[in-house]
C-alpha cells in the first residue's frame, strides 16, 4: 500500500501520487499518460498532472489498482 509519507517530491498536490515503492515498470504512464510521467534521473514514475476529469480519474483509478507494487496512492482530496 502506498505511504503518503514517502512519496515522491516531483508529485503535484492532490489526491493521487506515486511512493518510492515505484519499480519504473510502465504500468501507470501506459494506462494514464495524461497524468503520469517518468523521471528518468530517479527511474520512476511520478504525477505530474492530478485527473481533470471522469475519464482521467478512472484511468488512474485503473494504474492504482493495477501498480504491481501498490506504489500509487489516493488520499482523498480532490
Amino acid at each position: 500500500m502506498a505511504d503518503a509519507a514517502n512519496k515522491y517530491s516531483q508529485n503535484v498536490s492532490g489526491a493521487y501520487y506515486v511512493d518510492d515503492q515505484c519499480i519504473d515498470c510502465d504500468l501507470c504512464r501506459e494506462t494514464a499518460p495524461a497524468n503520469f510521467k517518468r523521471d528518468d534521473d530517479g527511474g520512476h514514475s511520478y504525477l505530474y498532472k492530478q485527473p481533470e476529469s471522469d475519464e482521467e480519474r478512472n484511468l488512474c483509478e485503473e494504474a492504482l489498482t493495477g501498480c504491481p507494487v501498490e506504489a500509487i496512492g489516493r488520499d482523498g482530496e480532490e
